[in-house]
């Protein structure tokens, strides 16, 4: 499916805060049907290969659609599916080629832990025959600069590789592998922002964390005599209970991700490439 992104004359890009509540319009407005397809794709996860690459492609048909309502476009469901589908095994390769990117950083990561770690015991053992209190405080203050740098990192390549998965749900020449350069292209020089927008964006799933929190620690004091007897029915029981909080609490947060990321690509677009598209006026 083709959209007409020119517009002759284009609107502003939103503010952090225009982001964020726009989500929130999105996700509260549509959430019985984003609810219904993100409990869908996690269900999809118990089955291996295929479902996996389901679970992706449900989870970027969420973004599609919030997309469509964003620009005053909105799809029928059957359309959007219909679209996400010819892609399915698209979404697999990208899904594929992430996981085997995120190995590549641990392993490099790893490697370099490791090298540090060596480097700094040598020095140590130097110190320590030297009695060099100075030198301790500079070796520590060292180890913290360098925590916080690979944190920096990390969340660098997350914010830079966010939007992964929506330009394949939206965009007609894009398939499994240049996706994952597009996201990079749009995020780019946009690092802060689009970091703000997910920690806020991450607070505000907080409480939803929470209560899940409790209610899987009232289960466990419920079952907690029971799980004693050994039985296998009653711990059958509690697995399939924590499974399907899991689902549940798992598809009430995943639509407000997805909405989050339609938003932000729209953004992102309108800053880089002066898309032409008008927010609906009346309340989403």
């Amino acid at each position: 499916m083709s959209y007409d992104f020119g517009s002759p004359s284009p609107i502003q890009p939103l503010s952090l805060g225009n982001v964020v509540s726009a989500g929130l319009r999105l996700y509260r407005s549509h959430l019985k049907d984003y609810f219904l397809l993100a409990l869908k794709a996690y269900v999809w996860l118990l089955v291996p290969v295929y479902g996996w690459a389901k679970f992706y492609a449900l989870s970027a048909l969420i973004s599609r659609l919030a997309f469509g309502e964003l620009v005053n476009q909105p799809e029928s469901m059957t359309s959007a599916q219909r679209f996400v589908n010819s892609r399915l095994w698209q979404f697999f390769v990208t899904m594929l080629l992430m996981f085997l990117l995120s190995v590549g950083i641990g392993v490099g990561a790893f490697i370099l832990f490791i090298i540090f770690g060596f480097l700094s015991s040598v020095l140590l053992g130097g110190i320590g025959q030297q009695g060099n209190t100075s030198a301790y405080a500079v070796l520590s203050l060292l180890i913290i600069v360098v925590s916080i740098v690979g944190l920096v990192a990390v969340l660098w390549l997350l914010t830079r590789f966010f939007l992964v998965d929506v330009p394949l749900a939206i965009e007609d020449n894009v398939d499994g592998t240049s996706t994952i350069g597009r996201s990079w292209e749009l995020t780019q020089g946009y690092f802060w922002r689009v970091f703000l927008i997910l920690f806020v964006a991450f607070l505000i799933t907080i409480p939803i964390q929470v209560i899940v929190q409790i209610i899987t620690t009232i289960i466990q004091l419920v079952f907690t005599s029971l799980l004693e007897q050994d039985s296998f029915v009653f711990r059958l029981i509690f697995f399939l209970l924590v499974m399907a909080l899991s689902f549940v609490s798992g598809a009430l947060i995943l639509p407000f991700w997805q909405t989050i990321k339609a938003v932000v690509y729209y953004d992102l677009r309108s800053r880089r490439e002066g898309l032409g598209l008008k927010l609906r006026d009346h309340e989403i």
